[in-house]
């Protein structure tokens, strides 16, 4: 069985790692510091378990879990904390198991034990929590994990089944539903079309085109965006908000 050890503390690392050294079948393949050093190292080495931690920089230990509970062959997770109050949570991102630091030997037997069963169990949970709350976007680049930080998204823009991902650093697609992303985000984004939420943080304002149609204009965005004549009064208030 392949481990992971994700801990943003390398004692505590370190512990984890001497103590599934003593268990018979298992091997560290690598470990990680923060949630998205952990989705990095999982895409690398293939483990069939991740011990995580959920207090960690970057991004934390439940929006990790959902990450990977959505990729395909998605690691068993094992949660590996200092506090007992996340465990609801925990299983609700689909965890294998809870386990309270400090970690003893005989409960992460136990532990890995359920975990071999749920990576050759043919029913397993499919897919992220609907109500979880995420800081990153995931996205699929040539058979590669993208994580974009949702403080760097400008615009997002449906196209067929696809939403594009118009960021900072360039663009991404994600497979999930406009609408969806806006009710998990929509103090974070406003709809100016049917087709295209934009950042509210970004916006800077409303112009009016010769055609007389209305654009948005945003920050570090060198197009103006249409806005809908349905979504227009809103924008206007929010605008006279801001």
């Amino acid at each position: 069985m392949k481990v992971l050890v994700v801990d943003d503390e390398p004692l505590a690392r370190e512990r984890l790692a001497a103590l599934l050294a003593e268990i018979d079948g298992v091997g560290v393949v690598g470990q990680a510091g923060n949630g998205r050093e952990a989705l990095e190292a999982v895409e690398r080495e293939r483990p069939d378990v991740v011990l995580l931690d959920i207090r960690m920089p970057v991004m934390d230990g439940m929006e990790t879990a959902r990450h990977l509970a959505a990729l395909d062959g998605a690691p068993g997770v094992i949660f590996c904390t200092a506090y007992g109050e996340h465990a609801l949570e925990a299983f609700d991102a689909h965890a294998v198991d809870y386990l309270v630091k400090p970690v003893r030997g005989e409960r992460l037997r136990a532990a890995l034990v359920k975990a071999r069963r749920w990576t050759a169990g043919p029913a397993r949970p499919a897919g992220p929590a609907p109500d979880s709350a995420r800081t990153h976007l995931c996205a699929r680049v040539r058979g590669s994990l993208v994580l974009v930080p949702l403080a760097e998204v400008n615009y997002l823009l449906a196209e067929d089944k696809y939403v594009v991902v118009h960021h900072a650093r360039g663009e991404v697609l994600i497979e999930e539903p406009l609408k969806a992303l806006e009710d998990e985000f929509g103090a974070r984004f406003v709809r100016i079309h049917r087709n295209c939420l934009v950042a509210r943080a970004k916006l800077t304002g409303l112009v009016r085109a010769p055609d007389g149609r209305v654009l948005a204009q945003l920050d570090g965005v060198d197009s103006a965006l249409e806005v809908s004549r349905r979504n227009l009064p809103a924008l206007r208030a929010l605008m006279r908000a801001l």
